[in-house]
């Protein structure tokens, strides 16, 4: 078994542990009505995207997500949060570095003893989420957790859709199947993309991602017989239609049990968390690399962290 599919299997427990955390941590963590924004890189940046509408949806405040790199430093901000799992990302370490003293930073990290804790005002700290793999998985989707606890969220629920996610079939046999596009709506959008990550990072495999509403504005083109199109939550109006009409495989990620086919589709009755769906895109893109004759926990020119000289 490779390492990535032990981290996969333990989301449910991590998610159970970051609610238990997210109370202990609130003072830590952006108080109602605070303009916040969040950052991260790569995985950690998309998570950062689907907390920045969840909270704004919740009422809690403006907030805004953006790659660590891309933080425009003109705006202002009650509060900055890093999503970091090693805390030694060469761009967070710096936007930590420039914010000291000018904006209250917290960051949301695995290793306690890395540099991004000792630049922020507070730090949550998550060795338990944390991951041997490369490819990021189980530490993302525990702070988003520990995010959505705080904003009141039932994360026991969650953890039990994550339950059925981590032993469900997969939609779609990975081998049928030559790329494929993920799709969201609002806060699944960082869903989406983080699903597209795992299949370009773990199999090198042809994957994007796109709002939902704006896939019709010409990423359909690419649908084809033998491409898959993969939407998590709420669908717009005609899209499964639109989607079968090119002869794509389409998904529904917002139902365990849906049944897959090309050029059609239908759902199951049981709504989930598209995030605990989430799970599932992570097992489809270890078993294509897996199918590719690729070790997932090898991932081609990259690294744990990545740390520029």
């Amino acid at each position: 078994m490779a390492y990535v599919d032990a981290e996969i299997a333990s989301q449910p427990d991590c998610w159970r542990e970051a609610a238990k955390l997210a109370e202990a941590v609130r003072a830590d963590l952006p108080a109602p009505g605070e303009r916040v924004a969040v950052v991260g890189c790569g995985t950690s940046w998309f998570m950062a995207m689907a907390y920045a509408v969840l909270r704004e949806q919740a009422g809690q405040g403006e907030t805004d997500a953006f790659q660590a790199s891309e933080f425009p430093a003109g705006r202002r901000y009650d509060r900055l949060v890093a999503i970091t799992r090693s805390g030694t990302t060469t761009e967070v370490v710096e936007l930590l570095e420039t914010l000291r003293g000018r904006v209250p930073t917290t960051v949301i990290v695995g290793d306690p003893g890395s540099p991004a804790v000792q630049l922020a005002d507070a730090a949550v700290t998550m060795p338990f989420a944390d991951e041997r793999s490369v490819v990021q998985t189980r530490f993302a989707t525990t702070a988003l957790a520990l995010l959505r606890a705080h904003l009141g969220d039932n994360v026991d629920a969650l953890a039990a859709d994550a339950e059925v996610a981590v032993r469900s079939p997969l939609p779609i046999d990975p081998t049928t199947i030559e790329q494929v596009t993920f799709l969201g709506r609002g806060w699944t959008v960082g869903l989406a993309q983080e699903a597209a990550l795992k299949c370009r990072e773990a199999a090198t495999f042809w994957a994007e991602a796109y709002p939902a509403m704006d896939y019709r504005h010409g990423p359909i083109s690419i649908a084809a017989p033998g491409r898959l199109v993969w939407a998590f939550g709420a669908l717009p109006d005609g899209l499964p239609e639109d989607v079968a009409a090119t002869g794509a495989a389409f998904a529904h990620s917002r139902t365990h049990g849906c049944r897959t086919v090309l050029g059609s589709w239908s759902a199951g009755r049981n709504p989930v968390d598209p995030m605990a769906d989430l799970i599932l895109a992570q097992r489809f893109a270890v078993a294509l690399a897996t199918s590719r004759g690729l070790d997932p926990d090898a991932p081609r020119h990259l690294t744990r962290s990545v740390v520029l000289a």
